[in-house]
């Protein structure tokens, strides 16, 4: 029982950072599959409790897996289902965004839209205009046509 009770503080450290890896990793993938824009329309407070359920549920069944005499047993299995189960609750909840939350409609984007025109002020002289319009093809348009004065 000895030696069990100095694995302990071990385990710990390493379930801690797996629940922190596997947070991270729960968050990235989230918004590579469902999207970030819809990622971002959903309130703070379902982001939070889906990505530490869905961390939870990954130490989770890795405990379950090390205490078992078999990897794969009944808890691993168990606890592998509700993160599944997390993780489709996150595949929904970024569907509802997607169906009721997104601000998609083409027309009101179309109308939106102003389309301007530049007008001469009066009395321009158009002569300048076209002097300087010249001015800018005879220009050169390289460094290698540009010739050091000698």
């Amino acid at each position: 029982m000895k030696g069990r009770h100095d694995l302990m503080p071990i385990l710990r450290l390493a379930y801690t950072t797996q629940f922190l890896i596997a947070l991270i990793a729960v968050f990235v993938l989230w918004s590579q599959v469902g999207g970030q824009s819809h990622l971002d329309l959903l309130p703070w407070w379902i982001k939070l409790g889906l990505g530490l359920a869905a961390a939870y549920g990954v130490v989770r069944a890795t405990a379950a897996s090390v205490s078992g005499d078999r990897a794969w047993n009944g808890q691993t299995l168990r606890w592998l289902g509700v993160t599944l189960a997390v993780l489709a609750g996150c595949g929904y909840a970024t569907y509802y965004a997607h169906m009721n939350l997104e601000d998609a409609d083409e027309e009101d984007q179309q109308a939106d839209t102003a389309i301007s025109r530049m007008q001469m002020p009066p009395g321009y002289n158009s002569v300048r205009l076209e002097s300087a319009r010249r001015l800018a093809r005879s220009a050169p348009t390289s460094v290698t046509t540009m010739r050091s004065p000698s």
